[in-house]
């Protein structure tokens, strides 16, 4: 079994809102995000909060995923990522396809091609590329976990991926959703035009 999960916990300091609740299609990034994992077969999904977190509880249906509140956040994404992994691992899935809730056009098809892959190869890590280009969400197999948990806050989880890269597996897709990073006000309008286009 494969899991979702999403960090939304950042400050969204250069975009000056919270990207979690940026609209995109008609409806929240988050919730977005959340859909398209169900719609692809991810049953469960963990939701990592942390900055307005009660906000973001109160604008976003989240009845679909189990949250978990980040109270350290400030720590960083490494902080979230093991927050989220230790609920995850409650589930005791094969492996977990991590999103980040900046990254909103993220495609059913996508996750159901990482997800289909992963279970042919079980590889530690799968990483989706378009034209030659990394992408978002990845594939992180369980075995990478006590790793990844173990990790000092400070440090970033690309310190093991990048470990594991011999044994990566690099899935190309035509789609490329997997590369919009929605960090600032400018990227989000460009979103927004593409999505109207």
């Amino acid at each position: 079994m494969i899991t979702g999960l999403i960090l939304a916990a950042g400050e969204s300091r250069r975009m000056g809102r919270d990207k979690a609740l940026l609209i995109y299609h008609g409806q929240s990034f988050l919730k977005a995000i959340i859909d398209n994992l169900g719609a692809a077969g991810i049953e469960k999904v963990t939701v990592v909060l942390g900055h307005h977190a009660e906000i973001i509880q109160q604008a976003v249906n989240l009845a679909a995923a189990r949250v978990v509140v980040n109270h350290d956040y400030q720590r960083g994404q490494t902080s979230s990522l093991q927050l989220g992994l230790a609920a995850a691992a409650a589930d005791s899935p094969e492996a977990v396809i991590l999103c980040l809730v900046d990254h909103p056009a993220i495609s059913t098809e996508v996750i159901g091609k990482l997800s289909e892959r992963f279970e042919l190869t079980h590889r530690p890590v799968l990483i989706p590329t378009h034209e030659g280009q990394r992408g978002h969400p990845i594939v992180i197999s369980q075995e990478l976990f006590s790793e990844l948990l173990a990790l000092p806050p400070e440090e970033a989880a690309n310190t093991i991926i990048r470990k594991y890269r011999d044994a990566t597996q690099f899935v190309e897709v035509a789609d490329p959703g997997i590369l919009i990073d929605v960090d600032d006000p400018e990227t989000y309008e460009r979103l927004v035009e593409s999505s109207r286009q």
